[in-house]
């Protein structure tokens, strides 16, 4: 871990300038000795370092909150799932938030699943809303928790299982209707402990009442290794990342606008003028040893798009991402995992994280604009575009880009995914990049930022051992910070001049 040296000293050196050294958090009000004896509950897989409670490091003045910790039990008799990931934010009643979250489980007894290490609790759930058994034995751990959290009195009110028997659920999108899409990143088969075909997206309604939702494949949106999806708000139209090295950017145009499960048509991202396009940056052998040509994608490149159909969506070979390079001319990315809405003037954009894109595959930000006509025969006239937002090629700005999400103050806050230790980046809509927090109590990922619809708090995970977090504070005091907090991508690690320098 050759970095961990210089991305620890960078909170201790004042590069971000004040920055507090410990933050205290609290688990609800439960000490973690009496966590540890709920009947259910495993101690973690490591223990944290001296001062236990020292989780994140943040900016002075903000300060965060630890609950629904994988173990704890919830309001309907089952525990905390482990491996929390992705996640997203909805208003509730009175005021309210309620967050929706994935659980990266698959099926295995040995996981820290809802049920217990037994499965014990396996009678409390209607097994009619499991999507996949599995064996009777070992049943599919993945799925969804719903929480309903109080920003005014920063607490939990409640939480408990919205969705199960599916596995591997990563990150996904909320919907303009008031749903979020949760997506399956495998192309698991019917064999051996599983009685379903998986890799498929699956819809939970935002709701603070304890229930199951049902557990219905959207099978025409494509079965590949989902990562995130995001929704147009203006055309209904659904944009897909793949996480896979060669992976495919689609979209899904719904034949009806908020019925994602009455079918539609899929498609895939591909560059107007370039037949299959390898955006990665990537340089192979010959290119490094031989010095042959090289012409990366450019930071700040505008490239208009044109969108092919795919056919045979369900994918039995799972040749979604070969059928569109190879038939089709579709564009390749590396490793789409966060794709969030956000809004520019009047024209609205999405922003992509592709983990291991860029000439050193430490990550890559595009950004896609829709056309006016997005999804329309007008489109071919007034294509959308996309755009190499950001490429740092620095392990000390951004490494291995993952869950993302749009500040209410239009910033990008990244999560970072890497070897070494983990970030929230904020990136500035010039382009500039800037450490908000540091994961202090292990390497493990963080996930699933989003922020309250009141703006007032940024929930994220720490996937492993599984805990959520809400983050308060000066919200209003990062602009003015920036100064202190900017860094620019210079020409030597950077593919060409970022955005707004």
């Amino acid at each position: 871990m050759k970095n961990r040296l210089s991305r620890r000293q960078f909170l201790r050196t004042g590069v971000i300038g004040t920055v507090s050294a410990a933050v205290s958090l609290g688990f609800l009000g439960c000490s973690r000795a009496l966590i540890q004896k709920v009947p259910g509950f495993r101690p973690d897989p490591f223990q944290f370092a001296p001062g236990a409670n020292r989780l994140l490091d943040l900016p002075e003045g903000f300060t965060a909150h630890a609950f629904s910790r994988a173990g704890e039990q919830m309001d309907d008799g089952l525990w905390v799932p482990g491996a929390h990931d992705g996640m997203a934010a909805f208003p509730g009643p009175e005021g309210k938030t309620i967050l929706v979250r994935n659980h990266e489980l698959t099926a295995t007894a040995k996981t820290a699943g809802p049920f217990g290490w037994n499965n014990e609790k396996i009678e409390r759930s209607a097994v009619d809303k499991f999507y996949d058994a599995g064996s009777g034995e070992l049943p599919c751990l993945g799925g969804t928790t719903t929480l309903v959290y109080n920003t005014q009195t920063q607490t939990l009110e409640k939480h408990f299982l919205s969705l199960t028997g599916t596995i591997r659920n990563c990150a996904g999108g909320l919907t303009p209707w008031n749903t979020w899409i949760t997506c399956e990143e495998t192309i698991q088969k019917a064999e051996e402990t599983y009685q379903m075909n998986h890799g498929y997206n699956f819809e939970v309604p935002v709701s603070a009442d304890i229930k199951l939702a049902d557990p219905i494949p959207l099978k025409a949106m494509g079965r590949f290794n989902h990562e995130a999806v995001a929704v147009d708000p203006k055309s209904g139209i659904v944009y897909q990342t793949e996480d896979r090295s060669d992976g495919l950017i689609y979209r899904f145009i719904p034949e009806k606008t908020g019925e994602l499960a009455a079918g539609g048509k899929l498609q895939a991202l591909k560059i107007r003028d370039l037949t299959g396009a390898d955006t990665r940056n990537w340089r192979n052998w010959a290119q490094k040893v031989l010095r042959w040509s090289y012409n990366p994608v450019l930071v700040g490149e505008s490239l208009a798009v044109e969108w092919v159909d795919i056919e045979n969506v369900e994918s039995p070979d799972d040749d979604l991402r070969k059928q569109g390079t190879e038939d089709k001319g579709a564009a390749t990315f590396a490793r789409g995992e966060g794709i969030w809405y956000g809004k520019d003037s009047d024209k609205g954009e999405f922003y992509i994280a592709c983990t291991n894109g860029g000439i050193k595959r430490k990550g890559q930000i595009w950004k896609y604009v829709p056309s006016p006509y997005e999804g329309t025969s007008r489109e071919e006239q007034h294509p959308g575009t996309l755009q190499l937002f950001i490429e740092p090629n620095d392990t000390n700005l951004m490494e291995n880009a993952d869950n993302l999400t749009v500040a209410p103050w239009g910033d990008l806050i990244i999560c970072e995914d890497g070897p070494n230790e983990e970030f929230l980046i904020g990136v500035t809509p010039e382009g500039n990049l800037y450490r908000f927090a540091r994961n202090a109590g292990n390497l493990s990922e963080l996930a699933g930022a989003t922020f309250s619809p009141d703006g007032t708090t940024l929930f994220v995970n720490i996937q492993s051992p599984g805990i959520t977090l809400a983050i308060t504070g000066p919200w209003h005091e990062i602009r003015q910070r920036s100064d202190m907090l900017w860094h620019k991508p210079n020409s030597t690690t950077s593919t060409s001049t970022p955005l707004g320098s």
